[in-house]
This record gives structure tokens, C-alpha cells and sequence, in this order.
């Protein structure tokens, strides 16, 4: 099965090896037929420390690394 990769905003760099990344996505509501934004924060492994607030970043499905942590960054997200 292919991991999900998606691309969001760190919105806290706090912990140590971790960040919080917001992921954002619109879609069409169905019945009212308007664009509606919905986010959601996801911890992410980040192990040298590296992104810190306000960095785009790609984040991609691992094994569980704590309780919270199903995520783990791949990449800068303004890199191609």
C-alpha cells in the first residue's frame, strides 16, 4: 500500500525531534456547493532539528515513532 505524502505549514517546532505541521484542503461542499477550507495538525518527525516555524515542508506515512506520531518530514516543500 503506498504512503500518503502531503505538503503543509509548520505551525510549532517546540519539542525536541518534532514538528506540527497544519495541512489545509479545500473542496466543494456538496449540498451548499461553495469552496470550504478545513485543516488539520499533524506531528511529524523531524530528526536534526531542521524546519522551524512557518517552513513549508512534505511530510509522508511511517511506523508509529511515539503515540502521536505517525508522520515524518521528507523535504522542503519549496524545493520542485
Amino acid at each position: 500500500m503506498p504512503k500518503r505524502i502531503m505538503q503543509g505549514t509548520v505551525v510549532s517546532d517546540k519539542t525536541d525531534k518534532t514538528v506540527v505541521v497544519n495541512i489545509e484542503r479545500k473542496y466543494t461542499h456538496p449540498m451548499l456547493k461553495k469552496t470550504v477550507r478545513r485543516s488539520k495538525r499533524y506531528q511529524a518527525h523531524d530528526e536534526a532539528n531542521k524546519y522551524k516555524e512557518g517552513d513549508l515542508v512534505i511530510i509522508q506515512e511511517c511506523p508509529p515513532r511515539s503515540k502521536t506520531k505517525r508522520w515524518e518530514v521528507i523535504g522542503d516543500g519549496n524545493k520542485g
